[in-house]
Protein backbone atom coordinates (compact mmCIF):
# COMPACT_ATOMS: atom_id res chain seq x y z
CA UNK A 1 0.00 0.00 0.00
CA UNK A 2 1.37 3.43 -0.95
CA UNK A 3 2.23 5.91 1.87
CA UNK A 4 -0.31 8.38 0.51
CA UNK A 5 -3.03 5.78 0.96
CA UNK A 6 -2.15 5.40 4.65
CA UNK A 7 -2.17 9.19 5.01
CA UNK A 8 -5.61 9.40 3.51
CA UNK A 9 -6.97 6.59 5.72
CA UNK A 10 -5.68 8.35 8.85
CA UNK A 11 -7.11 11.62 7.66
CA UNK A 12 -10.54 10.15 6.91
CA UNK A 13 -10.66 8.59 10.39
CA UNK A 14 -9.77 11.94 11.92
CA UNK A 15 -12.34 13.86 9.88
CA UNK A 16 -15.04 11.31 10.73
CA UNK A 17 -14.22 11.58 14.45
CA UNK A 18 -14.42 15.37 14.41
CA UNK A 19 -17.74 15.39 12.58
CA UNK A 20 -19.04 12.72 14.98
CA UNK A 21 -18.13 14.92 17.95
CA UNK A 22 -19.88 17.81 16.24
CA UNK A 23 -23.05 15.74 15.86
CA UNK A 24 -22.92 14.79 19.56
CA UNK A 25 -22.51 18.46 20.50
CA UNK A 26 -25.45 19.40 18.27
CA UNK A 27 -27.71 17.10 20.29
CA UNK A 28 -26.66 18.91 23.48
CA UNK A 29 -27.18 22.40 22.05
CA UNK A 30 -30.69 23.50 22.95
CA UNK A 31 -30.45 27.28 23.30
CA UNK A 32 -28.57 30.34 22.11
CA UNK A 33 -26.51 30.34 25.32
CA UNK A 34 -25.62 26.69 24.72
CA UNK A 35 -24.51 27.54 21.18
CA UNK A 36 -22.36 30.46 22.33
CA UNK A 37 -21.09 29.32 25.76
CA UNK A 38 -21.97 25.66 26.27
CA UNK A 39 -24.27 26.36 29.22
CA UNK A 40 -21.25 27.14 31.45
CA UNK A 41 -20.65 23.42 31.97
CA UNK A 42 -17.00 22.77 31.03
CA UNK A 43 -14.95 20.49 33.33
CA UNK A 44 -11.42 21.78 34.12
CA UNK A 45 -9.55 19.37 31.83
CA UNK A 46 -11.78 20.13 28.85
CA UNK A 47 -11.51 23.88 29.42
CA UNK A 48 -7.72 23.69 29.82
CA UNK A 49 -6.91 21.59 26.76
CA UNK A 50 -9.49 23.28 24.56
CA UNK A 51 -8.10 26.70 25.53
CA UNK A 52 -4.58 25.51 24.76
CA UNK A 53 -5.47 23.91 21.44
CA UNK A 54 -7.53 26.87 20.26
CA UNK A 55 -4.76 29.21 21.42
CA UNK A 56 -1.77 27.53 19.81
CA UNK A 57 -3.27 26.33 16.50
CA UNK A 58 -1.10 25.90 13.42
CA UNK A 59 1.35 28.33 15.00
CA UNK A 60 2.46 25.68 17.51
CA UNK A 61 3.15 22.92 15.00
CA UNK A 62 4.01 25.00 11.94
CA UNK A 63 4.76 28.64 12.76
CA UNK A 64 6.97 28.21 15.86
CA UNK A 65 9.02 25.17 14.71
CA UNK A 66 9.44 26.90 11.34
CA UNK A 67 10.65 30.10 13.01
CA UNK A 68 13.13 28.13 15.14
CA UNK A 69 14.40 26.28 12.06
CA UNK A 70 14.81 29.53 10.14
CA UNK A 71 16.08 31.80 12.92
CA UNK A 72 17.30 29.57 15.73
CA UNK A 73 16.85 29.90 19.51
CA UNK A 74 16.26 33.62 19.22
CA UNK A 75 12.58 32.99 18.44
CA UNK A 76 12.22 30.78 21.54
CA UNK A 77 11.75 34.00 23.51
CA UNK A 78 8.20 33.95 22.15
CA UNK A 79 7.56 30.62 23.90
CA UNK A 80 8.85 32.04 27.19
CA UNK A 81 6.64 35.12 26.90
CA UNK A 82 3.59 33.02 26.07
CA UNK A 83 4.12 30.68 29.01
CA UNK A 84 4.37 33.56 31.48
CA UNK A 85 1.33 35.28 29.96
CA UNK A 86 -0.78 32.10 29.95
CA UNK A 87 0.04 31.34 33.59
CA UNK A 88 -0.92 34.86 34.73
CA UNK A 89 -4.07 34.69 32.63
CA UNK A 90 -5.22 31.46 34.29
CA UNK A 91 -4.10 32.62 37.74
CA UNK A 92 -5.54 36.15 37.77
CA UNK A 93 -8.20 36.43 35.08
CA UNK A 94 -9.84 32.99 34.88
CA UNK A 95 -11.52 32.67 38.31
CA UNK A 96 -12.58 36.29 38.52
CA UNK A 97 -13.91 36.47 34.95
CA UNK A 98 -15.93 33.27 35.49
CA UNK A 99 -17.59 34.72 38.57
CA UNK A 100 -17.96 38.32 37.36
CA UNK A 101 -19.54 37.48 33.99
CA UNK A 102 -22.34 35.61 35.74
CA UNK A 103 -22.84 38.35 38.33
CA UNK A 104 -22.90 41.02 35.58
CA UNK A 105 -26.28 40.01 34.16
CA UNK A 106 -25.03 36.59 33.01
CA UNK A 107 -22.85 38.01 30.22
CA UNK A 108 -22.07 35.34 27.61
CA UNK A 109 -19.66 37.31 25.41
CA UNK A 110 -16.69 39.58 26.12
CA UNK A 111 -18.40 42.67 24.58
CA UNK A 112 -21.60 42.07 26.58
CA UNK A 113 -19.54 41.71 29.77
CA UNK A 114 -17.75 45.01 29.17
CA UNK A 115 -21.09 46.72 28.50
CA UNK A 116 -22.75 45.29 31.61
CA UNK A 117 -19.69 45.86 33.76
CA UNK A 118 -19.49 49.58 32.88
CA UNK A 119 -23.26 50.13 32.59
CA UNK A 120 -22.94 51.46 29.04
CA UNK A 121 -26.57 52.14 28.14
CA UNK A 122 -25.54 53.61 24.78
CA UNK A 123 -24.34 50.16 23.58
CA UNK A 124 -21.43 51.89 21.82
CA UNK A 125 -18.81 49.91 23.75
CA UNK A 126 -20.44 46.59 22.90
CA UNK A 127 -20.79 47.38 19.21
CA UNK A 128 -17.22 48.71 18.89
CA UNK A 129 -15.92 45.60 20.67
CA UNK A 130 -17.94 43.41 18.30
CA UNK A 131 -16.49 45.16 15.27
CA UNK A 132 -12.92 44.79 16.58
CA UNK A 133 -13.52 41.06 17.09
CA UNK A 134 -14.90 40.65 13.57
CA UNK A 135 -12.01 42.50 11.92
CA UNK A 136 -9.13 40.80 13.71
CA UNK A 137 -10.73 37.36 13.92
CA UNK A 138 -11.40 37.31 10.21
CA UNK A 139 -7.64 37.77 9.71
CA UNK A 140 -6.95 35.18 12.41
CA UNK A 141 -9.27 32.60 10.82
CA UNK A 142 -7.60 33.33 7.50
CA UNK A 143 -4.23 32.36 9.03
CA UNK A 144 -5.72 28.95 9.81
CA UNK A 145 -6.94 28.59 6.24
CA UNK A 146 -3.45 29.43 4.95
CA UNK A 147 -1.94 26.85 7.31
CA UNK A 148 -4.44 24.27 6.05
CA UNK A 149 -3.52 24.95 2.42
CA UNK A 150 0.20 24.69 3.16
CA UNK A 151 -0.46 21.48 5.06
CA UNK A 152 -1.96 19.81 2.00
CA UNK A 153 0.80 21.05 -0.25
CA UNK A 154 3.47 19.56 2.02
CA UNK A 155 1.72 16.38 3.19
CA UNK A 156 0.18 15.28 -0.08
CA UNK A 157 1.83 17.39 -2.75
CA UNK A 158 -1.69 18.56 -3.40
CA UNK A 159 -3.27 21.83 -4.41
CA UNK A 160 -3.13 24.72 -1.93
CA UNK A 161 -6.66 25.90 -2.68
CA UNK A 162 -8.16 22.41 -2.46
CA UNK A 163 -6.48 21.85 0.89
CA UNK A 164 -7.68 25.16 2.23
CA UNK A 165 -11.25 24.46 1.13
CA UNK A 166 -11.22 20.96 2.62
CA UNK A 167 -9.89 22.14 5.99
CA UNK A 168 -12.34 25.02 6.03
CA UNK A 169 -15.24 22.80 4.95
CA UNK A 170 -14.81 20.12 7.61
CA UNK A 171 -14.18 22.66 10.37
CA UNK A 172 -17.20 24.63 9.26
CA UNK A 173 -19.38 21.51 9.34
CA UNK A 174 -18.86 20.58 12.97
CA UNK A 175 -18.72 24.21 14.12
CA UNK A 176 -21.81 25.26 12.21
CA UNK A 177 -24.04 22.78 13.98
CA UNK A 178 -22.17 21.90 17.18
CA UNK A 179 -21.51 25.49 18.21
CA UNK A 180 -19.36 26.18 21.27
CA UNK A 181 -19.58 22.61 22.58
CA UNK A 182 -18.67 21.22 19.16
CA UNK A 183 -15.62 23.47 19.00
CA UNK A 184 -14.64 22.75 22.61
CA UNK A 185 -14.97 18.96 22.56
CA UNK A 186 -13.05 18.71 19.30
CA UNK A 187 -10.42 21.08 20.70
CA UNK A 188 -9.99 18.76 23.69
CA UNK A 189 -9.29 15.76 21.44
CA UNK A 190 -7.10 17.88 19.18
CA UNK A 191 -5.09 19.09 22.19
CA UNK A 192 -4.23 15.48 23.06
CA UNK A 193 -3.22 14.78 19.46
CA UNK A 194 -1.01 17.89 19.27
CA UNK A 195 0.71 16.97 22.53
CA UNK A 196 1.43 13.41 21.41
CA UNK A 197 2.84 14.53 18.05
CA UNK A 198 5.18 17.14 19.54
CA UNK A 199 6.48 14.65 22.11
CA UNK A 200 7.16 11.88 19.59
CA UNK A 201 8.60 13.66 16.52
CA UNK A 202 11.75 15.23 18.07
CA UNK A 203 12.59 12.01 19.93
CA UNK A 204 12.41 9.97 16.73
CA UNK A 205 14.52 12.58 14.94
CA UNK A 206 17.33 12.23 17.51
CA UNK A 207 17.15 8.42 17.28
CA UNK A 208 17.30 8.69 13.49
CA UNK A 209 20.49 10.79 13.66
CA UNK A 210 22.10 8.35 16.07
CA UNK A 211 22.57 9.88 19.52
CA UNK A 212 23.11 13.24 21.24
CA UNK A 213 26.75 13.37 20.13
CA UNK A 214 25.73 12.93 16.50
CA UNK A 215 23.05 15.56 17.04
CA UNK A 216 25.64 18.05 18.34
CA UNK A 217 27.93 17.29 15.41
CA UNK A 218 25.00 17.85 13.06
CA UNK A 219 24.34 21.24 14.65
CA UNK A 220 27.97 22.25 14.27
CA UNK A 221 28.04 21.20 10.63
CA UNK A 222 24.72 22.92 9.87
CA UNK A 223 25.91 26.12 11.57
CA UNK A 224 29.18 26.08 9.62
CA UNK A 225 27.25 25.68 6.38
CA UNK A 226 24.91 28.53 7.28
CA UNK A 227 27.88 30.79 8.06
CA UNK A 228 29.42 29.96 4.68
CA UNK A 229 26.15 30.61 2.87
CA UNK A 230 25.66 33.91 4.74
CA UNK A 231 29.16 35.09 3.82
CA UNK A 232 28.66 34.11 0.19
CA UNK A 233 25.37 35.98 0.05
CA UNK A 234 26.93 39.03 1.72
CA UNK A 235 29.77 39.08 -0.80
CA UNK A 236 27.18 39.01 -3.57
CA UNK A 237 25.19 41.83 -1.93
CA UNK A 238 22.25 39.53 -1.22
CA UNK A 239 20.43 38.18 1.83
CA UNK A 240 21.35 34.73 3.12
CA UNK A 241 18.87 31.83 3.00
CA UNK A 242 18.46 31.83 6.81
CA UNK A 243 17.82 34.61 9.32
CA UNK A 244 20.60 33.40 11.62
CA UNK A 245 23.86 31.58 10.99
CA UNK A 246 24.12 30.75 14.72
CA UNK A 247 20.94 28.78 15.47
CA UNK A 248 21.85 27.95 19.09
CA UNK A 249 22.34 31.58 20.13
CA UNK A 250 19.63 33.22 22.28
CA UNK A 251 20.76 36.59 20.86
CA UNK A 252 21.03 35.83 17.14
CA UNK A 253 24.24 37.17 15.65
CA UNK A 254 25.12 39.13 18.79
CA UNK A 255 23.55 41.36 21.43
CA UNK A 256 22.58 44.88 20.34
CA UNK A 257 19.81 47.43 20.68
CA UNK A 258 17.96 45.85 17.77
CA UNK A 259 18.26 42.42 19.38
CA UNK A 260 16.95 43.81 22.68
CA UNK A 261 13.88 45.17 20.88
CA UNK A 262 13.42 41.76 19.32
CA UNK A 263 13.53 40.03 22.71
CA UNK A 264 11.08 42.51 24.21
CA UNK A 265 8.78 41.99 21.24
CA UNK A 266 8.94 38.21 21.64
CA UNK A 267 8.27 38.31 25.38
CA UNK A 268 5.43 40.77 24.75
CA UNK A 269 3.42 37.99 23.09
CA UNK A 270 2.46 37.09 26.65
CA UNK A 271 0.53 40.37 26.99
CA UNK A 272 -1.83 39.16 24.31
CA UNK A 273 -3.38 36.45 26.46
CA UNK A 274 -5.43 38.84 28.55
CA UNK A 275 -7.35 40.02 25.50
CA UNK A 276 -7.92 36.91 23.37
CA UNK A 277 -11.72 36.35 23.25
CA UNK A 278 -11.47 32.74 22.03
CA UNK A 279 -9.28 31.86 25.05
CA UNK A 280 -10.94 33.78 27.87
CA UNK A 281 -14.38 32.61 26.77
CA UNK A 282 -13.25 29.19 28.10
CA UNK A 283 -12.89 30.80 31.52
CA UNK A 284 -16.45 32.05 31.27
CA UNK A 285 -17.67 28.55 30.39
CA UNK A 286 -16.16 26.79 33.44
CA UNK A 287 -18.61 25.19 35.86
CA UNK A 288 -17.49 27.59 38.60
CA UNK A 289 -14.58 29.82 39.62
CA UNK A 290 -13.08 27.11 41.80
CA UNK A 291 -12.38 24.94 38.75
CA UNK A 292 -9.89 27.50 37.44
CA UNK A 293 -7.08 26.28 39.72
CA UNK A 294 -7.22 22.69 38.46
CA UNK A 295 -7.65 23.88 34.87
CA UNK A 296 -4.58 26.12 35.25
CA UNK A 297 -2.37 23.25 36.35
CA UNK A 298 -3.52 21.03 33.51
CA UNK A 299 -3.36 23.79 30.90
CA UNK A 300 0.06 25.15 31.83
CA UNK A 301 1.53 21.65 32.08
CA UNK A 302 0.21 20.84 28.60
CA UNK A 303 1.50 24.14 27.27
CA UNK A 304 5.04 23.90 28.66
CA UNK A 305 5.58 20.37 27.37
CA UNK A 306 4.03 21.17 23.97
CA UNK A 307 6.18 24.29 23.56
CA UNK A 308 9.31 22.30 24.48
CA UNK A 309 8.34 19.78 21.82
CA UNK A 310 7.78 22.50 19.22
CA UNK A 311 11.09 24.23 19.99
CA UNK A 312 12.92 20.89 19.96
CA UNK A 313 11.35 19.93 16.62
CA UNK A 314 12.55 23.15 14.97
CA UNK A 315 16.08 23.02 16.38
CA UNK A 316 16.61 19.28 15.94
CA UNK A 317 15.28 19.68 12.41
CA UNK A 318 18.26 21.94 11.63
CA UNK A 319 20.68 19.11 12.34
CA UNK A 320 18.48 16.35 10.93
CA UNK A 321 17.97 17.88 7.49
CA UNK A 322 21.66 18.71 7.22
CA UNK A 323 22.78 15.21 8.22
CA UNK A 324 20.28 13.53 5.89
CA UNK A 325 21.06 15.90 3.03
CA UNK A 326 17.37 16.71 2.50
CA UNK A 327 16.30 20.20 1.45
CA UNK A 328 13.34 21.80 3.23
CA UNK A 329 11.74 24.32 0.86
CA UNK A 330 9.35 25.80 3.47
CA UNK A 331 10.61 26.02 7.07
CA UNK A 332 7.04 26.02 8.44
CA UNK A 333 6.58 22.41 7.28
CA UNK A 334 9.49 21.03 9.35
CA UNK A 335 7.27 18.89 11.64
CA UNK A 336 5.27 17.56 8.68
CA UNK A 337 8.33 16.48 6.73
CA UNK A 338 10.01 14.95 9.79
CA UNK A 339 6.91 12.86 10.52
CA UNK A 340 6.70 11.61 6.94
CA UNK A 341 10.35 10.52 6.97
CA UNK A 342 10.52 9.01 10.46
CA UNK A 343 7.28 7.06 10.93
CA UNK A 344 5.21 4.30 9.42
CA UNK A 345 2.89 5.96 6.90
CA UNK A 346 -0.26 5.32 8.97
CA UNK A 347 1.30 6.71 12.17
CA UNK A 348 2.72 9.60 10.17
CA UNK A 349 -0.79 10.15 8.87
CA UNK A 350 -2.02 10.47 12.45
CA UNK A 351 0.73 13.01 13.15
CA UNK A 352 -0.28 14.90 10.04
CA UNK A 353 -3.83 14.78 11.36
CA UNK A 354 -2.54 16.23 14.64
CA UNK A 355 -1.05 19.13 12.69
CA UNK A 356 -4.37 19.59 11.02
CA UNK A 357 -6.04 19.35 14.43
CA UNK A 358 -3.99 22.29 15.64
CA UNK A 359 -5.13 24.35 12.70
CA UNK A 360 -8.79 23.39 12.88
CA UNK A 361 -9.11 23.82 16.65
CA UNK A 362 -8.34 27.52 16.44
CA UNK A 363 -10.49 28.10 13.36
CA UNK A 364 -13.55 26.57 15.05
CA UNK A 365 -13.15 28.57 18.26
CA UNK A 366 -12.64 31.82 16.40
CA UNK A 367 -15.64 31.23 14.19
CA UNK A 368 -17.86 30.80 17.24
CA UNK A 369 -16.58 33.98 18.93
CA UNK A 370 -16.90 35.91 15.66
CA UNK A 371 -20.45 34.62 15.25
CA UNK A 372 -21.34 35.75 18.78
CA UNK A 373 -19.89 39.19 18.06
CA UNK A 374 -21.93 39.55 14.88
CA UNK A 375 -25.22 38.22 16.25
CA UNK A 376 -25.21 38.72 20.01
CA UNK A 377 -23.26 42.00 20.15
CA UNK A 378 -24.21 43.77 16.93
CA UNK A 379 -27.26 42.39 15.09
CA UNK A 380 -29.32 41.80 18.22
CA UNK A 381 -28.76 45.38 19.36
CA UNK A 382 -29.37 46.88 15.94
CA UNK A 383 -32.62 44.98 15.45
CA UNK A 384 -33.79 46.09 18.92
CA UNK A 385 -36.47 43.45 19.24
CA UNK A 386 -37.02 40.12 20.88
CA UNK A 387 -35.83 37.18 18.77
CA UNK A 388 -36.71 33.55 19.39
CA UNK A 389 -33.93 31.31 20.70
CA UNK A 390 -34.20 28.99 17.70
CA UNK A 391 -33.84 31.94 15.32
CA UNK A 392 -30.78 33.21 17.19
CA UNK A 393 -29.12 29.80 16.91
CA UNK A 394 -29.65 29.74 13.14
CA UNK A 395 -28.49 33.34 12.81
CA UNK A 396 -25.34 32.32 14.64
CA UNK A 397 -24.80 29.48 12.19
CA UNK A 398 -25.29 31.85 9.27
CA UNK A 399 -22.69 34.20 10.75
CA UNK A 400 -20.21 31.31 11.05
CA UNK A 401 -20.69 30.56 7.35
CA UNK A 402 -20.24 34.17 6.22
CA UNK A 403 -17.08 34.73 8.27
CA UNK A 404 -15.56 31.46 7.04
CA UNK A 405 -16.13 32.43 3.40
CA UNK A 406 -14.52 35.85 3.88
CA UNK A 407 -11.52 34.26 5.64
CA UNK A 408 -11.07 31.82 2.76
CA UNK A 409 -11.07 34.68 0.26
CA UNK A 410 -8.38 36.49 2.27
CA UNK A 411 -6.35 33.28 2.49
CA UNK A 412 -6.21 32.77 -1.29
CA UNK A 413 -2.67 34.20 -1.25
CA UNK A 414 -0.55 31.10 -0.71
CA UNK A 415 2.51 33.27 0.02
CA UNK A 416 1.00 34.52 3.27
CA UNK A 417 3.00 33.63 6.40
CA UNK A 418 1.07 31.84 9.13
CA UNK A 419 3.21 33.47 11.81
CA UNK A 420 2.77 36.97 10.35
CA UNK A 421 -1.02 36.68 10.15
CA UNK A 422 -1.27 35.24 13.66
CA UNK A 423 1.08 37.82 15.19
CA UNK A 424 -0.88 40.73 13.71
CA UNK A 425 -4.27 39.45 14.89
CA UNK A 426 -2.84 38.48 18.31
CA UNK A 427 -1.49 42.00 18.75
CA UNK A 428 -4.80 43.53 17.73
CA UNK A 429 -6.76 41.62 20.36
CA UNK A 430 -4.15 42.04 23.06
CA UNK A 431 -4.01 45.80 22.50
CA UNK A 432 -7.79 46.24 22.21
CA UNK A 433 -9.06 44.03 25.03
CA UNK A 434 -6.18 43.10 27.33
CA UNK A 435 -6.01 46.27 29.45
CA UNK A 436 -9.81 46.51 29.63
CA UNK A 437 -10.25 42.94 30.87
CA UNK A 438 -7.68 43.55 33.61
CA UNK A 439 -9.14 46.92 34.60
CA UNK A 440 -12.74 45.71 34.53
CA UNK A 441 -11.90 42.82 36.87
CA UNK A 442 -9.56 44.56 39.33
CA UNK A 443 -10.33 48.31 39.23
CA UNK A 444 -13.71 49.60 40.32
CA UNK A 445 -13.53 52.98 38.56
CA UNK A 446 -13.38 51.89 34.91
CA UNK A 447 -16.06 53.75 32.94
CA UNK A 448 -17.70 53.05 29.61
CA UNK A 449 -16.13 56.15 28.04
CA UNK A 450 -12.68 55.18 29.31
CA UNK A 451 -13.13 51.68 27.93
CA UNK A 452 -14.28 52.93 24.52
CA UNK A 453 -11.42 55.41 24.16
CA UNK A 454 -8.85 52.88 25.33
CA UNK A 455 -10.12 50.11 23.07
CA UNK A 456 -10.24 52.23 19.93
CA UNK A 457 -6.84 53.77 20.60
CA UNK A 458 -5.24 50.41 21.39
CA UNK A 459 -6.62 48.66 18.31
CA UNK A 460 -5.78 51.59 16.03
CA UNK A 461 -2.24 51.84 17.40
CA UNK A 462 -1.62 48.12 16.85
CA UNK A 463 -3.00 48.34 13.31
CA UNK A 464 -1.06 51.46 12.25
CA UNK A 465 2.16 50.40 13.97
CA UNK A 466 2.06 46.93 12.46
CA UNK A 467 1.17 48.08 8.95
CA UNK A 468 3.10 51.32 8.55
CA UNK A 469 5.63 51.94 11.33
CA UNK A 470 7.46 48.64 11.83
CA UNK A 471 11.19 48.72 11.15
CA UNK A 472 14.10 50.78 12.44
CA UNK A 473 13.42 52.45 15.78
CA UNK A 474 9.81 51.26 15.46
CA UNK A 475 10.86 47.62 15.15
CA UNK A 476 8.88 46.69 18.25
CA UNK A 477 5.95 44.27 18.30
CA UNK A 478 2.84 46.39 17.87
CA UNK A 479 1.12 44.89 20.91
CA UNK A 480 3.46 46.84 23.22
CA UNK A 481 2.56 50.41 22.18
CA UNK A 482 -1.07 49.40 21.61
CA UNK A 483 -1.42 47.82 25.07
CA UNK A 484 0.26 50.75 26.85
CA UNK A 485 -1.74 53.44 25.06
CA UNK A 486 -5.00 51.60 25.77
CA UNK A 487 -4.11 51.21 29.45
CA UNK A 488 -3.07 54.83 29.97
CA UNK A 489 -6.03 56.35 28.13
CA UNK A 490 -8.56 54.01 29.76
CA UNK A 491 -7.31 55.00 33.22
CA UNK A 492 -7.01 58.74 32.52
CA UNK A 493 -10.41 59.04 30.83
CA UNK A 494 -12.09 56.85 33.48
CA UNK A 495 -10.71 58.99 36.31
CA UNK A 496 -12.03 62.08 34.51
CA UNK A 497 -15.50 60.66 33.82
CA UNK A 498 -16.14 58.48 36.88
CA UNK A 499 -19.12 59.58 38.98
CA UNK A 500 -19.32 58.13 42.47
CA UNK A 501 -22.46 57.42 44.48
CA UNK A 502 -24.78 57.25 41.49
CA UNK A 503 -27.22 54.36 41.07
CA UNK A 504 -25.04 52.83 38.34
CA UNK A 505 -21.87 53.20 40.38
CA UNK A 506 -23.52 51.65 43.42
CA UNK A 507 -24.60 48.67 41.31
CA UNK A 508 -21.06 48.27 40.00
CA UNK A 509 -19.60 48.40 43.51
CA UNK A 510 -22.06 45.75 44.69
CA UNK A 511 -21.23 43.46 41.73
CA UNK A 512 -17.54 43.90 42.44
CA UNK A 513 -18.04 42.87 46.08
CA UNK A 514 -20.35 39.99 45.15
CA UNK A 515 -17.67 38.69 42.79
CA UNK A 516 -15.10 38.76 45.61
CA UNK A 517 -17.45 36.75 47.80
CA UNK A 518 -18.19 34.15 45.12
CA UNK A 519 -14.50 33.61 44.36
CA UNK A 520 -13.58 33.20 48.02
CA UNK A 521 -16.43 30.73 48.55
CA UNK A 522 -15.94 28.64 45.40
CA UNK A 523 -12.14 28.55 45.50
CA UNK A 524 -12.19 27.57 49.18
CA UNK A 525 -14.78 24.85 48.54
CA UNK A 526 -12.69 23.49 45.64
CA UNK A 527 -9.56 23.42 47.84
CA UNK A 528 -11.40 21.42 50.49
Amino acid sequence: MQPQTYFIIALVIYFAAMIGIGVYATLKTKSHEDYMLGGRSLPPAVAALSAGASDMSGWLVMGLPGALYFTGLFDAWIAIGLTIGAYLNWKLVAPRLRAYTEVAKNSITVPSFLENRTRDNTHVLRIVAGVVILVFFTLYVSSGMVAGGKYFESAFGGDYLLGMLLVGGVTLTYTLFGGFLGATYTDFVQGIMIFAALMIVPVLAVISIGDLTALADGFDAASAQRITEAQTAMDAGEEGPFASATPLSWFGEGFSGVVLLGIISSLAWGLGYFGQPHIIVRFMALRNAGDAKVARRIGIGWMILSLIGAVASGLIGIAWFHVKGIELPDSETVVLVLAQNLMHPFVAGLVLAAVLAAIMSTISSQLIVSSSALIEDIARLVLKKSIKESVLVWLGRGAVLIIAVIAILIGLDSESSVLDLVSFAWAGFGAAFGPLIILSLFWRRLTNIGAIVGMVAGAATAWVWGQYLSGGIFDLYEIVPGFLINLVLAVVVSVSTHKADTDSDNEIQKEFSDTDTIILTQVKRRSE
